[in-house]
């Protein structure tokens, strides 16, 4: 199938591989899974068929049940809207858990038009408190990088120093200010 051919050439063992089928029985989609598994690959199946036989070749099986669709075969209604809400749960909880939000807010991101630098700005004032001049400055002096930006604020920090305690802490805002503050 496709989808072996596909996922034998870029996928290794340590890696995720997520697949999507609407029924659970797409055959690239199942090709690619096994495929992955043969790597030594991690395997998710997402599907809107709670009784999929493929439940038993994956390590984590996702079967969300969403009924019948209004119109019959039209899997982009329902099992489709459904997927993509569990993907976009999953992927919070990724960044969440790689350090990229910080309290509720986006806290890794680059600022590559004015549009994302005055969110930079609104969410250092919402994080820190401080006014959008003390915020802009210190973004400002923090390179526009954000994180570096937020530590500084919230422990009163250098920039030079806020800098280095998120590479001491692997980028991570949490340890930075845990370590700023022993």
């Amino acid at each position: 199938a496709a989808g072996a051919v596909d996922a034998a050439g870029c996928v290794r063992a340590g890696d995720l591989v997520v697949g999507l089928a609407a029924s659970g029985r797409t055959p690239y989609v199942l090709g690619a899974l096994a495929a992955s598994r043969a790597e030594g690959a991690s395997t998710v199946l997402l599907c809107a068929n709670p009784e999929a036989e493929a439940a038993r070749s994956v390590d984590v099986f996702i079967g969300v049940d969403t009924g019948p669709e209004v119109v019959t075969g039209s899997t982009r209604m329902k099992a489709g809207t459904a997927q993509k809400l569990v993907l976009n749960t999953f992927s919070t909880a990724v960044m969440v858990r790689l350090g990229r939000v910080y309290s509720n807010l986006m806290i890794d991101m680059v600022a590559t038009n004015a549009k994302l630098r005055g969110r930079m700005i609104s969410i250092l004032v919402e994080a820190t408190g401080c006014s959008e001049e003390v915020s802009r400055r210190a973004l400002n002096e923090a390179d526009g990088d954000l994180k570096t930006a937020l530590v500084s604020l919230v422990s009163g920090a250098e920039v030079a120093a806020a800098r280095a305690a998120l590479a001491r802490s692997a980028d991570q805002v949490r340890g930075a200010l845990a370590l700023l503050a022993s």
